[in-house]
């Protein structure tokens, strides 16, 4: 008998996703809108709470495309973002014509550095080119530092697009992420917390601004008995099919989390005795991280010059999955020439991190499989 792959993070089902999704058939609403939409949003809503009003799209990349241009953001303005996240955070920038200005992290959450973001606003200004706004990340579902954050853009009126694709259920100081920012953004891709296999939210702080965008998400049909446009729309609404495996996983989201950040515990537990390995932990209690993805830190100086890639390496011919962390954008081909502020923090982070199996679906026979494999290896 062969094992099975245990996956980075695959989708878990609850159970109660199919009788939303049979009632979708049921009444033959497959279309982009319908009940499940409805109740999909109004779940999230009371979930996230807040004076919030939500968006249902087909992506997080589709909601973050809708975040900038409900700030304005057109060709040739300027954003500032995160370098360190995945390239979904940055490529909406370049949909819009608008130039990305990358910014470095700091190394208690690897989120956004409030250094070196001012650094880079304060030098955008004295080049005449104010930001038009910061995208700002909660990586692997670890809040980032949003008191000062949010400080540094009231200080130079930019309005912040929070990106919390990895953080439904995250919070800061008992606040649930996805509530800092002018607009907030969620991903339900097929390995987030929750799934509608592929799938997206914006979260907006009025409901006039919650139809603009699904305005916009609808191919911008004005109101009339035929089809009129006057502005540029797009497909990225998101179906009441996908809508109703949301609304069976919301069921299941705070088991999720808690499983999450259950598997976590297991990685702290175990690394604790093991020199030259941090596990990315909270900083301090104001902090709660999903735990999206368990990440940690190697370094070869006291690992007898085992590396993280040593690592990856041997978990695979186990079968067994895992991932370097993000390639910083400021380091990526189709980004590489675009203005960078800040120093290495991100790109140590890329060389020596990893990710490790982090699923709610994992059992106690994949942790017996897992403390196997890195026995071995240690």
């Amino acid at each position: 008998m062969t094992n099975s792959k245990i996956w980075l993070s695959s989708p878990h089902m609850g159970g109660g996703e199919q009788k939303f999704v049979q009632e979708a058939f049921d009444t033959n609403w497959v279309a982009p809108l319908g009940p499940n939409v409805t109740g999909f949003e109004q779940d999230l809503a009371q979930y996230i709470k807040g004076d919030i009003h939500v968006a249902a799209l087909s992506s997080g990349t589709a909601a973050l495309h809708l975040g900038l241009i409900l700030l304005g953001v057109t060709s040739g303005d300027e954003v500032i973002c995160q370098s360190f996240t995945f390239s979904a955070s940055a490529n909406p920038i370049l949909y819009q014509g608008a130039i990305p200005v990358f910014v470095d992290s700091e190394p208690e959450t690897w989120n956004i550095c409030p250094i070196a973001l001012e650094e880079a606003i304060v030098d955008r200004i004295a080049k005449g080119k104010k930001p038009k706004a910061i995208i700002a990340v909660h990586l692997y579902g670890m809040p980032f530092q949003v008191e000062a954050i949010s400080a540094i853009a009231h200080r130079y009126e930019i309005p912040i697009l929070e990106d919390s694709a990895e953080a439904l259920g995250s919070t800061f100081k008992g606040k649930k992420c996805g509530t800092f920012g002018t607009f907030g953004v969620l991903s339900f891709n097929g390995n987030k917390i929750i799934t509608t296999s592929g799938g997206g939210a914006l979260v907006a702080p009025t409901k006039e601004l919650k139809e603009k965008a699904v305005f916009f998400a609808t191919q911008s049909r004005d109101p009339a008995p035929h089809y009129q446009h006057s502005e540029i729309g797009y497909n990225y609404r998101m179906s009441n099919i996908c809508a109703g495996i949301g609304r069976g996983q919301m069921e299941v989201l705070a088991a999720h989390v808690a499983l999450r950040r259950s598997m976590h515990d297991f990685y702290v537990d175990y690394f604790a005795n093991i020199d030259g390995v941090a596990v990315f932990c909270e900083p301090n209690t104001d902090y709660c991280s999903n735990h999206w993805l368990t990440a940690l830190v190697v370094d070869p100086y006291k690992t007898n010059g085992k590396t993280r890639e040593d690592l990856r390496l041997a978990l695979e011919q186990v079968d067994i999955e895992s991932r370097p962390l993000w390639k910083p954008m400021h380091l990526q081909p189709l980004f590489e020439r675009y203005p960078y502020y800040g120093g290495t923090v991100a790109e140590h982070l890329f060389e020596n991190g990893l990710c490790l199996p982090s699923g709610s679906n994992l059992e106690e026979c994949d942790r017996i499989r897992l403390q196997e494999a890195l026995d071995g290896f240690f």
